[in-house]
């Protein structure tokens, strides 16, 4: 019998994430570049495709696709097409043993629907022998045994995802997903940029890179100053309240978010639930982001944040963990189910 490899993913609008049981731990910006021409195979040392960062550092030769839209695949022929591209390169790269029967769990947003987990099902089952989509906060509540009396809120690219857990499996009414991520950020950056100074001339790569160095809320943050070109010429600007106000849009969102779990929830265990919210994804390490959530949760009678440790890995760590703990038998049935569309 092949040897068994358990691996769990943090499959993301940004990044997807890897980690594996046999120790292996990776992170892959989640972007497929596609040559042009043949003058972009040479550039590219031959290859027709390159991933991730690399892929983004060469977006003037490619044809750069970012298949993932609020944390799903979007629905159209070439980006369900990245999707199974990205997800080889990812396992390829996780150096699993050849000849491996591979079982998965892949994160997904927490109210992703059934079309979006077909998605998913369909393009990772050409690379795994078995899969379970579950939700992407479940799983980092999941990876560090919070399992009962935890509001988990994990920050996307795409969609910022909470769950309530209460020891059992999250059903749909303990989940709630907006849309008011990190890309609403840096959305709402470039907004702010391209009004307060209409001459600076930058890209929404650049003011990406920008707030994932200085993602900051609250009063009292450091001096935000950078160089953008204009007519050309390198320019100095001070940022510092375009980063702040940007960042501090997420969140009112997340709050209201965050209290409609709290009050739709049985009333003995809300106050538990209140002082006891975990902060996930790579959001979470907008600097100053708890104590905000915090002092906005005050009107609602308090609380307290916490952000985990490790939020890169935090989603796929969880996933993994659930599926050392999957039962056999619901591997080999959803192996019989595959084997019976075919």
């Amino acid at each position: 019998m092949s040897e068994v490899v358990f691996i769990g993913m943090d499959l993301g609008t940004s990044r997807t994430s890897i980690t594996t049981s046999t120790g292996v731990r990776t992170t892959v910006w989640s972007y497929v570049g596609y040559a042009q021409d043949h003058v972009s195979r040479k550039h590219l040392g031959g290859r027709e495709k390159v991933f991730g960062e690399e892929a983004v550092q060469n977006r003037m030769a490619v044809d750069l696709v970012r298949p993932l839209d609020k944390g799903v695949i979007c629905d159209d022929e070439k980006s369900k097409q990245a999707v199974r591209d990205l997800l080889e390169y990812v396992i390829e790269q996780a150096d699993i043993p050849s000849g491996s029967t591979i079982y998965g769990v892949i994160g997904a947003p927490a109210e992703a629907s059934v079309d979006s987990k077909a998605h998913i099902l369909e393009a990772a089952s050409e690379f795994m022998d078995s899969i379970v989509v579950c939700s992407e906060p479940f799983a980092v509540a999941y990876g560090l045994d919070f399992l009962a009396d935890t509001l988990v809120v994990d920050i996307g690219a795409g969609t910022v995802d909470l769950c309530r857990v209460h020891g059992t499996m999250p059903k749909p009414e303990d989940q709630r997903t907006h849309h008011f991520a990190g890309d609403a950020i840096d959305n709402k950056l470039v907004e702010l940029l391209t009004k307060n100074h209409p001459d600076a001339d930058f890209s929404t790569n650049m003011v990406r890179e920008i707030k994932e160095f200085h993602a900051c809320v609250g009063a009292h943050m450091d001096p935000v100053k950078v160089t953008f070109p204009v007519q050309g010429k390198p320019t100095e600007f001070d940022i510092t309240a375009e980063v702040s106000e940007a960042c501090s849009a997420i969140v009112t969102p997340t709050v209201e978010a965050l209290q409609d779990l709290i009050a739709t929830f049985d009333p003995e265990f809300q106050q538990k639930m209140r002082n006891h919210v975990l902060l996930g994804g790579g959001g979470s390490q907008i600097t100053g982001l708890s104590r905000a959530f915090e002092d906005a949760l005050v009107e609602y009678g308090g609380g307290k944040v916490r952000t985990v440790e490790e939020p890169q890995y935090a989603g796929s760590n969880g996933a993994l963990k659930i599926a050392l703990d999957m039962p056999e038998d619901f591997w080999q049935e959803f192996i019989e189910e595959q084997s019976q569309e075919a």
